[in-house]
């Protein structure tokens, strides 16, 4: 075990990032999942031993994150893991229904290509896997890589950089009771639903499955009761 009796943090196999990249990837799906908790205070050397790598892209990641607002600095010691409000997740859940629901909508109205709906039902298929197997690290990357694939095809680079950030301030600690109780997969199926409605160009299916999994967000992803669910 390593710093705050957690499980030491391990890279995902992302060779065609840098270094820097890596690390803040896998430190933002770590926030998200719960496996850094608020006030945990981080260390460059500390996490550079648990992921393997030298401190330099640590240090650089960590950056990355302070920039962000996941953490803030202590002088001579790291950075301290910022809490997230109950009102800041409200707020950021408020966002991402008023950016996401209607750009995913008109993406479902257009249509893609048949490359990037490939891609799109490859990451569904994936992160059915992931929450099969319990893996909460494939699970998020691939719900992120998934979703922001869509986004782009909406073609506002400036919503997809600001729902990367609000995604990485979303904090799921019930994912981890979720796959242990087998139940994550029963939301994971929501991706492969959101695919056939884009094949469909299903607009009306698109944004009830968008609404619905965004409910996630503040219900049973976040540890809370949600109706219809459980």
């Amino acid at each position: 075990m390593s710093h705050a009796g957690r499980e030491p943090l391990r890279l995902a196999e992302q060779r065609s990032l840098p270094l820097r990249d890596q690390v803040a990837a896998r430190l933002r799906h770590a926030l998200v999942a719960g496996d850094l908790r608020p006030g945990e205070v981080l260390s460059a050397p500390t996490l550079a031993a648990e992921f393997g790598v030298s401190a330099t892209p640590v240090r650089e990641a960590m950056l990355d994150l302070a920039t962000e607002g996941h953490v803030s600095p202590i002088r001579y010691k790291g950075y301290r893991v910022i809490e997230v409000s109950e009102e800041t997740r409200r707020q950021i859940l408020q966002l991402r229904r008023l950016i996401e629901v209607p750009l995913m909508v008109q993406v479902a109205e257009r249509g893609v290509d048949e490359g990037l709906l490939g891609r799109s039902q490859e990451l569904a298929d994936q992160s059915v896997e992931a929450a099969a197997a319990g893996d909460l690290v494939e699970f998020i990357r691939t719900d992120m890589d998934l979703h922001l694939g869509l986004l782009e095809a909406a073609g506002n680079e400036v919503a997809v950089r600001h729902v990367r950030s609000l995604r990485s301030m979303t904090r799921l600690t019930g994912l981890k009771d979720l796959a242990a109780e087998g139940r994550l997969v029963e939301t994971a199926e929501e991706h492969r639903k959101m695919v056939r409605a884009l094949a469909a160009r299903d607009s009306v299916q698109m944004e009830e499955l968008m609404n619905a999994h965004l409910g996630h967000v503040s219900g049973v992803w976040a540890g809370e009761d949600e109706p219809g669910i459980g």
